[in-house]
């Protein structure tokens, strides 16, 4: 890579970033297509996340993604929200066109695309999220309209039915449960929550009470115990690496304008993620 005084910097906020492959695959899309930028994470924690937006002016940044734990937060602090982030009330990509920082939202389409390569399709299925932060908001976005039911299951209960009320006014079958003692009638979980970010964090479900009928899904884009361990029991498992990959490809094209070279993109990923 090389940085010139025109060379347009993206950026990632998330706190923590240490983890993150979105630089792998964003620098190696604009290294192949030739063209004058690059991308960079940084760590902001929650009460310095006001500053970093301001950031993107101040530094004529092309924009940044949201991760966690900003997906929400960041709304605040932007002058124009597109329609579908408007919709799910998390914003994953910031856009500056001369100063003026419009938040998007592609983990649901990312997410949506992951599953349809995976020949993973929740039509008419039973669909279980647990977490119901952004990420949890943007997928659900869609499943709420194309599955057969979904349940919603959080910590905060009362977070979880804000979530449900939304999706149910959308016109999805949404409610939420109390526990996660019976999952014997769900033909896909999803983990929406960061457990399982670290090595060290309990699973979020207790494995014994899968099924090898099941498909589990994770967000987070390691092979997580939970995915390890569900597959042993006969699941099929899908990470989070194809997610991260489509929604970074959205997010690139809305930046540059450009195509994104998916399989370059793929390629980078692939050859960095455990």
């Amino acid at each position: 890579m090389r940085i010139t005084g025109k060379t347009r910097v993206a950026a990632l906020f998330g706190y923590p970033v240490e983890h993150t492959l979105s630089p792998v695959m964003q620098n190696a899309a604009f290294d192949h297509l030739g063209l004058d930028c690059c991308y960079l994470p940084f760590s902001v924690p929650p009460d310095s996340l006001k500053q970093a937006v301001e950031s993107i002016r101040a530094l004529h940044l092309l924009g940044a993604n949201l991760t966690i734990p900003h997906k929400e937060a960041v709304i605040p602090f932007l002058d124009v929200l597109d329609k579908e982030a408007a919709a799910i009330g998390a914003v994953n990509t910031i856009v500056n066109s001369e100063g003026q920082l419009t938040g998007y939202n592609t983990d649901g389409k990312g997410f949506m695309r992951s599953l349809d390569e995976n020949l993973i399709s929740p039509a008419g299925k039973q669909v279980l999220i647990i977490g119901a932060g952004g990420s949890s908001r943007a997928i659900s976005h869609y499943l709420g309209r194309e599955a057969g039911s979904l349940c919603i299951y959080n910590r905060n209960r009362d977070k979880a039915k804000t979530l449900a009320a939304y999706l149910s006014s959308q016109g999805g079958t949404v409610r939420v449960i109390d526990s996660l003692r019976d999952l014997a009638g769900f033909d896909i979980i999803i983990n929406a929550t960061a457990l399982g970010l670290m090595t060290a964090d309990p699973l979020p479900v207790d494995i014994d009470l899968l099924t090898s009928s099941q498909v589990v899904c994770d967000l987070i884009y390691h092979k997580t115990q939970l995915c390890i361990r569900a597959e042993a029991k006969g699941c099929k498992t899908l990470g989070g690496t194809g997610m991260l990959l489509w929604q970074g490809a959205l997010a690139f094209e809305l930046w540059t304008g450009s195509l994104p070279p998916v399989e370059i993109m793929r390629s980078a990923l692939l050859s960095h993620s455990g």
